[in-house]
């Protein structure tokens, strides 16, 4: 194993047990993958984030193939769709965090952008948030759902389950995850309730500044 492969074995861990310890995890739902030189590590199926051993992390090829560790999460396959339309993500973090959950069980939401661009940090870090139609936990239909929304967009939603965030580094995405959720929760704080959210100006600004790609 690689020095780099064993640090980002701890890295899952720990933000794992910090995910968990701050209730954006309960119980075994969730999961997080970085992927590395030679495929990717995921957290196993069954398993509780608070409480990951870096040495039963999954370790997949490309295709998805067990290399060792325990069995992987069930829902590997929303990290390889992410992974294979997305080149520059190394990392994806996926989980059923209250408000972002709460979200996504909403009616009539705008399926190409669920959540309005209420903070500059929401748009600097998710841009715009598409929903995905519901799926059955492990269907393997939702890859392809998946893959037609992940070409432009850095995170879903997946109605009535939960966010999938991609990142270019495994902080990146925990954070952009925290990020979501603050969003949702601000978003549900503010039902009817008048809403400044940002204007497409403001947003060209975002864009330009920080060279964003929305």
């Amino acid at each position: 194993m690689s020095a780099d492969e064993h640090r980002l074995r701890e890295k899952i861990v720990a933000f794992g047990q910090s995910l968990f310890a701050r209730g954006l995890s309960a119980g075994s739902s969730g999961n997080i993958s970085v992927r590395l030189d030679d495929g990717w590590l995921l957290t196993p199926t069954n398993a509780c984030l608070g409480t990951l051993d870096p040495a039963r992390l999954s370790k997949l090829d490309d295709q998805g193939r067990l290399l060792s560790g325990d069995p992987p999460s069930k829902e590997a396959f929303l990290h390889r769709a992410m992974y294979e339309e997305r080149a520059g993500a190394r990392a994806i973090v996926h989980l059923h965090a209250t408000h972002s959950a709460a979200v996504s069980c909403m009616h009539g939401l705008d399926h190409d952008d669920c959540l309005p661009p209420l903070t500059a940090y929401f748009v600097m870090k998710i841009g715009r948030l598409p929903l995905v139609p519901y799926y059955r936990p492990g269907d393997p239909a939702l890859a392809d759902a998946i893959r037609g929304r992940a070409r432009r967009h850095c995170a879903v939603l997946l109605a009535n389950h939960g966010p999938v965030v991609s990142g270019t580094s495994l902080e990146a995405a925990v954070y952009a995850t925290e990020e979501l959720e603050e969003t949702a929760k601000l978003f549900l704080l503010l039902r009817n309730t008048p809403v400044r959210a940002l204007d497409a100006a403001q947003i060209d600004e975002l864009r330009r500044v920080f060279g964003l790609d929305l």
